[in-house]
């Protein structure tokens, strides 16, 4: 049996849920395929962070782009997303630190973004009371924010549903092939064909593109998440390290979710990965370096999943550079949530258009063509 649509998007993470919503928004017919279940490995692993800050410069104007997004989620989706304005707050710990981010601001100013600032010493107690009196300043935005992983992924798979999109689940493409102007995508039994194909693969995605002949070097790797037992309030903001892996949280409940860099080990052809204990005691003592109240808390529950990291640690976006309706958005390198809503909004729009307003160059697939 066969079905038809206009495109056939492989990978039901955020990307993939909200490239088939908004091109199911501009009139295609769309369905999705994704081996597993919606939200099962990166878009479910991560820390929710929603963050512009502290962005690859050349992530910055899609970032911004899908800030704008998250601000009105409740207009685009049905469902709660959890989603929370909150500033989000890189600690400096050395005056270099914060000259280095001070430098930063001075660049990004320069390109016509203002949205990161820095926070003195006296300003970032006023944010982060709690925080270590070694701490010496700080660098944030403000209206950034944070939301829960799952809901959110969930939520635009379910409004795609709404808009038409036929998202099958346990399909894992075996075949993929262009013949006769068109893609043949074959899972489960089935031929879906469309002209046009999106791999939203995640860290499955290096590997479908080098199937259809393009280089694509992803590394899968394991971010850990640790959260621990409620705490007194003490922290309205999400917080960084300037000079240290680090991703910090206390949620409404008083639990404190910690993640931010320190990695697991992976392993894509089981789909598993694994806890690296000392990694996570890293982590541990990371927050509780920066934040002394956290010396009193319990670990109740960590995890951790398998996501995919390019080379140079930005994503694929954009067209291939060897076939006619291939697309491909992948390899987000543990921080791709926040760039989901925008992301998808500029895919439908290169996919239903040819083209984008949004600067994609620097994330083409092409990079990795040579070497």
């Amino acid at each position: 049996m066969s079905r038809s649509a206009d495109l056939v998007v492989i990978g039901g993470g955020i990307h993939g849920c909200a490239a088939a919503l908004f091109c199911a928004k501009r009139g295609l017919k769309v369905i999705l395929l994704e081996k597993e279940t919606i939200a099962r490995h990166a878009s479910g692993a991560n820390a929710g962070g929603v963050r512009r800050l502290g962005r690859h410069l050349a992530e910055v104007p899609i970032s911004v782009r899908s800030m704008a997004l998250w601000h009105r989620i409740g207009e685009i989706l049905d469902d709660d997303t959890g989603f929370s304005v909150a500033p989000q707050i890189k600690v400096a710990e050395t005056e270099a630190e914060l000259d280095t981010l001070r430098a930063r601001v001075r660049e990004l100013n320069g390109m016509g973004f203002f949205h990161e600032v820095i926070l003195e010493r006296a300003e970032l107690r006023a944010h982060l009371p709690a925080v270590a009196d070694h701490a010496v300043g700080g660098l944030a935005v403000l209206d950034d924010g944070f939301a829960q992983p799952f809901w959110t992924t969930f939520a635009f798979a379910n409004q795609a549903r709404r808009e038409g999109v036929d998202i099958r689940e346990n399909h894992e493409s075996t075949r993929i092939e262009r013949k006769d102007g068109a893609w043949h995508v074959e899972a489960n039994g089935e031929t879906f064909v469309a002209p046009k194909l999106l791999n939203t693969a995640g860290a499955w995605g290096g590997r479908l593109a080098e199937s259809l002949g393009e280089r694509a070097p992803l590394e899968p790797v394991a971010p850990m998440m640790i959260v621990t037992g409620r705490l007194p309030h003490f922290c309205d903001a999400v917080v960084g390290a300037a000079g240290r892996p680090l991703s910090f949280k206390q949620m409404p409940n008083g639990t404190c979710v910690i993640g931010g860099g320190r990695r697991g080990r992976a392993d894509a052809g089981s789909g598993l990965s694994e806890i690296l204990f000392p990694e996570l005691r890293r982590t541990a003592e990371t927050a509780m370096s920066l934040f002394p109240i956290m010396r009193g808390a319990s670990i109740v529950r960590s995890w951790s999943g398998v996501e995919g990291r390019m080379p140079d640690d930005i994503p694929v976006i954009g067209p291939s550079t060897r076939h006619e309706g291939l697309y491909h958005a992948f390899g987000y390198s543990a921080h791709g949530f926040q760039m989901g809503p925008g992301v998808g909004e500029l895919m439908a729009e290169l996919i239903s258009t040819g083209a984008t307003q949004s600067p994609i160059a620097p994330f083409s697939i092409g990079r990795f063509a040579q070497g």
